[in-house]
């Protein structure tokens, strides 16, 4: 079980802290048993500690022989530091959980020592409130027992999703960025409600809970988006003459590309990513 669990995560930024929140809020694995480190920010550490009650510490004084689950969550460009690092002290039965975007788990792996468990991990920002897309894929000696924990520490974050390795990409398309894509349309709409003598804080939140009760209603449904759609889209309406200016105006191109734009960058940034980083 989960509470007999300590995790590390190894960098304070807002991912970590995102899936600190949700992780703490989701009450299944206590304070006391999650260490949060980095190399020199004392006083981003006591502002974490603060908030979440969490154990802090700057990285050389972390106590190793106590930690399950190290989850490396500082930027890409440290991994090749990071590993050096946990390769020195880590033990065969500890496990590490990679959030690092564009690095693989063969890439782990290699700057590890031989059989280390591994296991990447994709959230996206929603975790903070329990609500994210969280992708899961495994490296070469992965345990089954490792992958349930770690499915039930993402699961305090949201809804969890195992996927073969190669389809990482595609989810950064899709999950990883796409809350902006919705920020961006929520921008839009919400741009449209002021100019035509909405209050501002009225339209913000008009269009939020639009979006969030239809996302809801694919999820509750079970339903695809194009039933739904059609559903509600009665001939000559309202709704037609909307969805007929974003057809009209290219609007599900827009969308296309940029998944599949953000995908490609996602590939992109593994190959220079891994290009540049000699594992130890």
């Amino acid at each position: 079980m989960l509470e007999n669990k300590t995790v590390a995560f190894l960098g304070a930024g807002s991912m970590a802290e995102s899936m600190i929140a949700g992780t703490i809020k989701a009450n299944k694995i206590p304070a006391e048993c999650i260490y949060v480190t980095n190399k020199f920010n004392g006083d981003r550490l006591t502002e974490l500690q603060e908030r979440y009650q969490v154990k802090t510490v700057l990285q050389k004084d972390l106590p190793f022989e106590e930690i399950d689950y190290f989850i490396m969550a500082m930027k890409p460009h440290g991994a090749e530091e990071a590993l050096a690092f946990l390769k020195d002290k880590i033990k065969r039965e500890q496990v590490v959980i990679s959030v690092l975007a564009g690095i693989s788990t063969d890439y782990m792996e290699a700057g590890l020592n031989e059989y280390q468990p591994v296991i990447r991990v994709m959230p996206n920002t929603s975790s903070m409130i329990q609500e994210s897309a969280t992708a899961l894929a495994v490296g070469n000696f992965t345990e089954d027992v490792h992958l349930q924990d770690v499915k039930e520490i993402l699961s305090c974050m949201g809804k969890v999703f195992v996927i073969n390795e190669e389809q990482m990409d595609i989810f950064t398309g899709l999950a990883g960025s796409g809350p902006a894509y919705f920020y961006y349309l929520m921008e839009q709409m919400e741009k449209v409600g002021i100019e035509k003598g909405l209050d501002a804080d009225a339209a913000r939140k008009i269009v939020a809970q639009t979006i969030y009760g239809a996302a809801k209603m694919v999820l509750d449904k079970e339903e695809a988006p194009m039933i739904l759609r059609e559903r509600v889209t009665s001939p000559n309406g309202t709704t037609a003459s909307g969805v007929q200016a974003l057809q009209e105006n290219n609007g599900g191109r827009a969308i296309s590309q940029a998944v599949q734009q953000a995908a490609a960058r996602s590939k992109e940034i593994r190959r220079e990513l891994e290009g540049t980083l000699v594992p130890h």
